[in-house]
C-alpha cells in the first residue's frame, strides 16, 4: 500500500562498502551515482560514516567524501554519521565543516561520535600518543569544538586568540551520535539534534529517543528539538527476494558477534550457502532486532510504527546491502513506497 501525504523522511548512512566482487576504487564511484539517486528520490540527506582498518569499507575520511558528494549534487544534505573526534583535533574538524560549509551554504551536517571507530592499534596510529588513547577527554573536545564554531572561548582560555576561518554564518548542522544515555546526555546538555544508532542498541532506541525528545531545551543551535534514528534496513518486492539479498549483512553481523576479526563482504549465494556454526547461528537469531529486512509493503509499515514509538520524523537508512544493484533497487521501492518522489 502506497502511504500518501507522507510525513516520514529517509536518508542514507554509506559505509562506502567494498563488496567482495568488486573492489575500492568501484565502490568510490558509487558514491556519486548513490548520492544523486538518493536526491532525485526525495531523501533528506546523505551522510558518511568514519571506520578505519577495515577490508569491508573505504570510508575512512567523511568530511572529503562529503566534500565529493556535494560537489556533483545541488539540494540533498550530505554530511557525516559521524566524525568519530577521539581521533581528530577539533581545530581542524571546525576548519573542514567550516570550509564545507561555506562551499555548500545550507547543505552540510556534522554528524559527532564520541567512539575512536576502530582497534586500539589503528587508534595510536591516527593519535601518534599513547597518552592521548586514554585521555578519555572527550567532553572537552565537544567543548571546544563548539567554541571554535561560535568563537565564543572565554578570554583566559588558551585558544581564545585562536582565528578560526570563516565567521559564524558557516557552521553546519551539529548532531550528536549515540547508542547510550552517555550520548544523549551530550545532545541535551549542548541541546543539538541527536541520532540513535539503533542497529548497535536496537532494545535501548525508543526510550532514549523518546528521552531526548521529552527532555531537550532550545539553544543557539536549534529551537526544537531534532531527532533520527538510524536502522538498517533492506528491502525488495518479496519477503523471500528480501531475505536472501539481507544475507552477507546478517552473516558478517553473526560472525561479528562472535569474534571473527578477518570479515569479507559475501555474495547473497555465497551467504545462503554458508553453513553457521552453532555460535553463529545463535548470533544470528539474537541479532535479528538490528535489521528491518522484508516487502517494501511490510518494511514502510514498520519504519511508520518505529518512528511513531519512537518520537522522530527521520530514519537513516544505515546501508548494508550486499551490492549496487540490490541498494538502488531497495531505495527506490522505498521511496516510492513512502511518497517521497
Amino acid at each position: 500500500m502506497n502511504i500518501e501525504n507522507n510525513d516520514l523522511k529517509l536518508s542514507i548512512l554509506d559505509f562506502v562498502h567494498i563488496y567482495g566482487n568488486s573492489n575500492a576504487s568501484e565502490s568510490l564511484k558509487n558514491v556519486i551515482e548513490m548520492a544523486q539517486l538518493a536526491e532525485e528520490l526525495g531523501y533528506t540527506r546523505y551522510w558518511f560514516t568514519e571506520h578505519h582498518n577495515t577490508k569491508t569499507s573505504i570510508s575512512t575520511s567523511p568530511e572529503m567524501l562529503t566534500m565529493h558528494a556535494a560537489a556533483h549534487t545541488k539540494r540533498i544534505r550530505v554530511g557525516s554519521g559521524g566524525v568519530m573526534l577521539p581521533n581528530h583535533s577539533a581545530l581542524k574538524v571546525m576548519e573542514n565543516f567550516t570550509l564545507l560549509e561555506g562551499l555548500h551554504p545550507g547543505r552540510i551536517d556534522l554528524g559527532i561520535g564520541r567512539a575512536s571507530g576502530t582497534d586500539g592499534q589503528t587508534m595510536l596510529a591516527l593519535l601518534r600518543s599513547r597518552e592521548l588513547m586514554w585521555a578519555n577527554d572527550f567532553p572537552n573536545q565537544l567543548e571546544d569544538l563548539l567554541s571554535f564554531f561560535k568563537r565564543d572561548f572565554k578570554k583566559d582560555h588558551p585558544f581564545s586568540q585562536i582565528t578560526p576561518p570563516g565567521d559564524k554564518s558557516m557552521i553546519p548542522d551539529v548532531y550528536m551520535l549515540g547508542s547510550s544515555e552517555g550520548g544523549l546526555q551530550f545532545a541535551l546538555d549542548k541541546g543539538l539534534g541527536f541520532v540513535f544508532a539503533a542497529q548497535l542498541a536496537p532494545q535501548l532506541a525508543i526510550p532514549i529517543l523518546r528521552a531526548y525528545k521529552n527532555e531537550f531545551k532550545s539553544s543557539s543551535y536549534l529551537s526544537e528539538p531534532k531527532s533520527i534514528i538510524a536502522l538498517m534496513v533492506i528491502v525488495a518486492e518479496t519477503e523471500e527476494e528480501a531475505e536472501f539479498i539481507a544475507g552477507p549483512a546478517e552473516l558478517m553481523w553473526a560472525q561479528i558477534s562472535t569474534g571473527t576479526i578477518d570479515l569479507s563482504f559475501s555474495t547473497p549465494l555465497e551467504a545462503k550457502n554458508h553453513i553457521y556454526t552453532l555460535a553463529e547461528e545463535s548470533a544470528r537469531e539474537r541479532n535479528k532486532s538490528r535489521f528491518v529486512i522484508g516487502s517494501v509493503e511490510n518494511v514502510a509499515e514498520t519504519l511508520h510504527r518505529l518512528a511513531k514509538d519512537s518520537l522522530v520524523d527521520e530514519i537513516i537508512i544505515v546501508d548494508f546491502y550486499p551490492d549496487q544493484e540490490s541498494r538502488k533497487k531497495g531505495h527506490k521501492l522505498l521511496a516510492k513506497e513512502l511518497g517521497l518522489c
